[in-house]
């Protein structure tokens, strides 16, 4: 059992901050499913405080977006085992647009064996860090945050459309970089860092977006799976703020036909254990083949990882020449027509930037997707293609641009089965191959405007 005063110890400095002299009520045990989304149980902080673990059905992450149940054709998954979850205190942030004080705690998900369960998320990001490991080195990330501010909406066969902003108009796109532009959203943006600060998230920077309502939140770099847990809770933090000013906050790759899609562009760099010195720079501050050997390994083995970074039908219309979108593997230094890009940095920042994953994927997946395919690189010591200068939208279409062939190209990849376990590939698959029959028992708009009457 915990102690109500030993576990509130394990609480990190900004968590205890929150509860201060006041009475904390309730606890949000916590994991997050396939689509990212949090599951867990909510209870009084006292029953939480004489618990020291609670369980949940693995069934949890069969799940899909729409609520079904992936297909395995198979009765093994149907015992609905449970899974034993304990807290990661470490984890413990506010929720501080709960009516009452209250917690959230994300929870380490393992089987009844005490071996972790290999298709939880945050599992699969914790293995292959463990790989990163093994090898003596430590990656390093800092992802970017693209989301939109739109305007409620409660009818899905209706467009979503840009919201109104502060002077009572609705907003206007091409607007990348202005300041006026996020005034618009002032109340909103305010409730993010009030929010941000309760919860202990430090943000970077926030900036407009060329979207109508389009905003971009930079995290600072560091550990994959700590930066991973923060985009998971700042994606319910957006929402809970945007909902306060009847305003929906949405992480759709591509939610309007006529705006630029949304990314979660991954900033990496990886560490040596023991100088802790960047190993893709050397002692003269030159470039490394350990540079060269990540940058082949996300060319040769990201068509095989897309369904991870780019997961839903929609995802794909992202992939649009000249909408501020990569449709490449190409790499360049600074280059945003690129989907690898190398950013302005001084040579002990070096890094490269993955510019294909979309904001809809899973935090732990998309980022657990990018290293795996970097690692190969490093354990393969290939070279990749050589750099492209100019514009890489004339670049030769090397994407799977569906679901379909990207779930394909995923099931038939051995290499991204051995980094990100077998089971994990299983499960994965048929969650994605469920959505996408969900997907096309829809009929359309379209399909209703131009074939009802005409063909």
């Amino acid at each position: 059992m915990n102690s109500p005063t030993k576990w509130h110890e394990k609480l990190p400095q900004a968590a205890r901050d929150y509860i201060g002299t006041t009475r904390l009520d309730e606890v949000e045990c916590i994991v997050s499913d396939m689509p990212g989304i949090s599951r867990g149980k909510a209870m009084p902080a006292n029953k939480f405080a004489n618990s020291s673990k609670m369980y949940l059905p693995d069934s949890i992450f069969y799940q899909t977006i729409t609520g079904g149940w992936a297909d395995f054709e198979s009765e093994d998954r149907f015992t609905d085992p449970d899974m034993v979850l304990t807290p990661d205190y470490a984890t413990a942030t506010a929720a501080p647009w709960a009516a009452d004080t209250t917690l959230q705690i994300i929870h380490n998900v393992d089987d009844q064996k005490g071996n972790p369960v290999p298709f939880a998320p945050r599992n699969v990001l914790k293995h292959v860090v463990e790989l990163y490991a093994k090898m003596g080195l430590t990656p390093v990330v800092a992802p970017e945050l693209e989301f939109y501010l739109v305007a409620p909406n409660t009818d899905p066969t209706q467009p979503v459309e840009p919201p109104f902003g502060r002077s009572g108009r609705r907003v206007a796109a091409s607007q990348g970089y202005s300041m006026s532009a996020i005034d618009e959203f002032g109340p909103i943006i305010d409730d993010i860092y009030d929010f941000a600060e309760a919860q202990g998230l430090e943000i970077d920077t926030i900036i407009h977006e060329g979207g109508a309502g389009q905003i971009e939140i930079n995290l600072p770099h560091g550990d994959p799976i700590k930066l991973a847990d923060q985009v998971f809770y700042f994606k319910r933090l957006i929402r809970e703020a945007a909902l306060r000013h009847n305003c929906y906050a949405t992480f759709m790759a591509k939610p309007m036909q006529d705006q630029p899609g949304s990314a979660m562009h991954i900033h990496h760099s990886i560490l040596d254990n023991k100088t802790g010195a960047n190993v893709f720079t050397d002692a003269k501050g030159g470039e490394t083949p350990a540079f060269h050997h990540f940058i082949a390994g996300l060319q040769n083995y990201l068509p095989s990882a897309i369904a991870m970074i780019a997961p839903y039908v929609n995802s794909y219309r992202r992939y649009v020449p000249d909408h501020s979108a990569p449709v490449n593997l190409e790499w360049g230094r600074d280059n945003r027509t690129t989907g690898l890009r190398v950013p302005i940095a001084p040579p002990e920042a070096r890094r490269i930037e993955n510019r294909l994953a979309g904001m809809d994927c899973n935090p732990y997946l998309g980022i657990a997707a990018s290293l795996a395919c970097g690692y190969l690189g490093l354990k393969d010591g290939t070279e990749p293609r050589a750099e492209l200068r100019g514009n890489a939208y004339d670049a030769e279409d090397a994407l799977p641009r569906t679901l379909r062939d990207a779930l394909l190209r995923f099931e038939a990849s051995s290499e991204m089965a051995e980094i990100l376990t077998p089971a994990f590939c299983s499960v994965y698959a048929a969650v994605k191959w469920s959505e996408q029959d969900e997907f096309f028992q829809v009929i359309s708009p379209w399909e209703r405007e131009h074939l009802l009457v005409n063909v």
